[in-house]
């Protein structure tokens, strides 16, 4: 382990919030998930003794005769809102002034960074880019997260679960969400701590090399068959053909799976006797691109040294 290494990038000003992220994102899933245990505990409560469910009980923290039973944005909620803003402007203010900003000497064609590397917000599309076609990476699987993210709250039929935390109740939402947001910071932390010169795959401690020489070769899906003995695969449109077969029976099975992890269970049965055609086929279509597809090719290409699996003219995947 290069420990003095490890340490000189974890430091860094640029990767600062990465790391901060790395505790941050565990504590607020911790915090929000004893919340929701909480509330499912009372909901089994309740479930059970249909008479408590008509009492005041019906909270995580019972009300107590002391307490006041209503509270006024003034001064409650902004008191807290207000505290909550000088922290923050305190944090900044002490971040600011220990790190310097990580800014470099004007940009050098004969000199290039090895590695050079996007901000920490942006390592995910960078990361993306060893998987994808640019347009690809930096558009539509972009534009497809954001969208997917928004979108599994509201396809979910599910009436319950609404204004309050809990995990028994919106399982497939909230479980659809938390995978496509983990795989995100997954990509970011690559990204930052794994890739190294020359976006080689470095492990966490392991010493950067810059003279370091690959003799790993990439090559499509459909080259597997021309080894083979299937040589009309590597012509077109055979090639775009197989692909396309692949990518589709990639996207039945991935489906068929997830409809049966959602019909596991009688509730969630229930739950998608109310949903549309439309809302199904939409969480659908975003659960395999979003959250099964990208770990898929990330696999395909670490292990198998795989590159593409659709290779057509106009674009690859």
């Amino acid at each position: 382990m290069d420990w003095a290494q490890l340490w000189k990038i974890v430091s860094t000003p640029d990767n600062v919030p990465i790391v901060a992220m790395l505790f941050l994102v565990p504590f607020f899933l911790w915090l929000g998930f004893r919340q929701a245990n909480a509330n499912d505990r009372l909901i089994g409560e309740l479930e059970g003794d249909p008479k408590l469910a008509k009492t005041a009980y019906r909270k995580t923290w019972p009300w107590k005769p002391h307490w006041a039973r209503e509270l006024h944005v003034w001064p409650y909620l902004l008191r807290v809102e207000f505290l909550a803003v000088v922290i923050v402007t305190v944090i900044l203010f002490v971040w600011s002034i220990t790190l310097n900003a990580p800014l470099e000497e004007p940009s050098n064609p004969n000199l290039t960074m090895n590695p050079s590397k996007a901000p920490w917000y942006f390592l995910g599309l960078q990361e993306m880019l060893v998987y994808f076609d640019p347009w690809i990476a930096g558009v539509v699987m972009p534009g497809l997260i954001i969208v997917g993210l928004m979108a599994f709250p509201y396809v979910d039929s599910n009436p319950l679960g609404q204004g309050y935390y809990t995990w028994k109740q919106r399982k497939v939402a909230v479980g659809a969400f938390l995978v496509g947001f983990i795989t995100w910071i997954a990509l970011i932390f690559i990204g930052t701590f794994i890739r190294g010169p020359g976006w080689v795959w470095f492990w966490p401690g392991q010493t950067w090399d810059h003279n370091v020489q690959l003799y790993e070769v990439n090559r499509d899906l459909p080259d597997l068959l021309v080894k083979w003995g299937l040589t009309f695969i590597g012509e077109q449109p055979w090639k775009g053909l197989f692909g396309l077969i692949v990518v589709l029976l990639f996207y039945a099975a991935a489906g068929l799976l997830i409809h049966i992890a959602i019909t596991w269970s009688k509730f969630h049965k229930k739950i998608l006797e109310r949903t549309t055609l439309l809302q199904y086929a939409v969480f659908q279509f975003f659960a395999i691109t979003v959250l099964i597809s990208m770990p898929v090719k990330l696999l395909l290409r670490q292990v198998f040294r795989i590159k593409y699996v659709l290779v057509t003219p106009w674009f690859n995947i």
